[in-house]
Order: C-alpha cells, then sequence, then structure tokens
C-alpha cells in the first residue's frame, strides 16, 4: 500500500499551490481535486504534471468539483442532461489519464426518490465506466453521507450487478459520519475497493489527521491486507480539521510508520 494526500486537504487554496506545499512536506502520491473548468484543460494539468514529475511524484486519482451535481447530472432520466453529464465525465476521466492516475471519485446521488432506482443507479455508473474505458481511467464510487452509497447493501448491489464494470473508494470518515461500521462499508465493496481515503479521530472529532486521535492506523492496515487491499491510502481531511502545513508533514510520517513497516 502506498501513503498519500489529497489536494483537498488545502481547499480553498489553488490546486497548484496546495500541491506545491504537499510536495514540499514530503508527499509523493497525490489525489487530485479539481477545482474549476480552467483546471481540467492540459496547460493546467502539464503544469501538475510537471510539477510532480519534478519531485518523484505519481497522481492516483482526481476528484471532480462538481460532485454535487452528479444526481443531475448523471443520475435522473432526462437524456439530453445525462448525455451532457456523460461528456464532462470523460473529461474529468481524461484528466485523470493524462495525469497518470487510474480513478475519478464519485459521489453519486442522495437517497430520494426522484433519482433513479438502485438497478437504474447502477447501469448508468456502468455505462460511463464503459465509455471512459479508452481513456485509461474508471470512476469509483465513494461511500458518502446522505448517498445512496452510505448504505452497505447498496454497495454490495452494485458489486454484483456490476462486477468488472464497478470500482470503489473506502472513506473512513464517511463511515463515521453515518454510524456505518468500517468493516462492513469494505465488506460490502469486496474486491472492487480501489482507492481509500483515510483521516483519524477523537470523540465527537470524527476528521483529523491520521497519527492525531485514536485511530488504530496499524490495525486498519492490517484489515486492508485482509482483504487483499494494495491500492494507495490517501489522506483527506477538512482544511478546519489541522492549523499549520507543517502537520500534515508530520501526519505523513505517522502514516508511513504504520502502512510501510
Amino acid at each position: 500500500m502506498t501513503p498519500g494526500v489529497s489536494t483537498a486537504c488545502l481547499y480553498p487554496l489553488e490546486t497548484e499551490k496546495a500541491l506545491r506545499v504537499l510536495l514540499e512536506q514530503g508527499y509523493r502520491c497525490f489525489e487530485v481535486f479539481l477545482n474549476s473548468f480552467g483546471e481540467m484543460e492540459r496547460p493546467f494539468l502539464a503544469e501538475l504534471k510537471a510539477m510532480g514529475d519534478a519531485y518523484g511524484a505519481r497522481f492516483v486519482s482526481v476528484h471532480p468539483f462538481t460532485a454535487v451535481m452528479e444526481s443531475p447530472l448523471l443520475f435522473q432520466t432526462y437524456p439530453r442532461r445525462t448525455e451532457e453529464g456523460f461528456r464532462l465525465y470523460l473529461k474529468f476521466l481524461e484528466a485523470a489519464a493524462f495525469l497518470g492516475a487510474k480513478y475519478v471519485v464519485i459521489h453519486g446521488a442522495p437517497q430520494r426518490s426522484q433519482w433513479l432506482e438502485d438497478e437504474a443507479y447502477w447501469e448508468r455508473f456502468g455505462e460511463l465506466t464503459r465509455r471512459g474505458r479508452d481513456t485509461g481511467a474508471r470512476p469509483a464510487q465513494e461511500n458518502v453521507r446522505t448517498y445512496k452509497s452510505l448504505d452497505p447493501a447498496f454497495l454490495r448491489g452494485m458489486r454484483e450487478y456490476l462486477g468488472d464494470d464497478c470500482a470503489f473508494v473506502l472513506d473512513v470518515k464517511q463511515c463515521r459520519i453515518t454510524g456505518q461500521p468500517i468493516e462492513a462499508v469494505s465488506a460490502a465493496m469486496g474486491d472492487k475497493l480501489c482507492h481509500v481515503h483515510l483521516s483519524s479521530c477523537q470523540g465527537e472529532k470524527l476528521c483529523l489527521l491520521p497519527g492525531e486521535g485514536d485511530f488504530d492506523l496499524v490495525a486498519f492496515r492490517r484489515h486492508l491486507e485482509g482483504m487483499g487491499y494494495t491500492g494507495a491510502v490517501i489522506t483527506e481531511v477538512y482544511r478546519e480539521s489541522f492549523g499549520q502545513a507543517e502537520e500534515l508533514g508530520k501526519s505523513r510520517l505517522a502514516v508511513e510508520k504504520a502502512f510501510l513497516c
């Protein structure tokens, strides 16, 4: 497993500035949170890639800023808008592939009756996977509070329905926020788990930097090993979860000690 970090940790610092700070804190594996349409264009992506290459870093995933728009774009029943949504997300997949990343994180649709029923949702997700296959990157469903994906039964059904046309992101803070055990969510994802968002906690504080609080990083590593997981483990916390950038460097050392020992 490879420890890394998301540029989202420093939002709203501009993406290229966030990447620079994190590189200077010693990180070499990244999820990039693309925060505007302009950041999907080749000149900007080339700037990010050159910056990463200069440090020997690699990119593993992209998180779209349009996550809150995915429901009407991809998971409703208005055909023209759905086609536009596919075209937009193909651009995110192409952006990820240009950086060398394999995954684009998907939030999906909330748990409301006006969105697609589960099977139709899974089929729509599978279609996005198939349309994007030639890009070299693929969408990956994250477990998210208030969304369909918070439910392990939904995730298990998705895996069984789509097989190789699905992939999953396990976010441990979302498990805490929704009250779903990490073990239950990861079991539902099974061998389609491809990406992990890492954080720690303490009491009512549900999103702290790894190495802070009381989340047992070694036990979590052993849990992932037991599943056969070998991918990236990406620190993703909110900006209010820490003070100075140097705290991210300290957290990196704690994660590396737990996952690379």
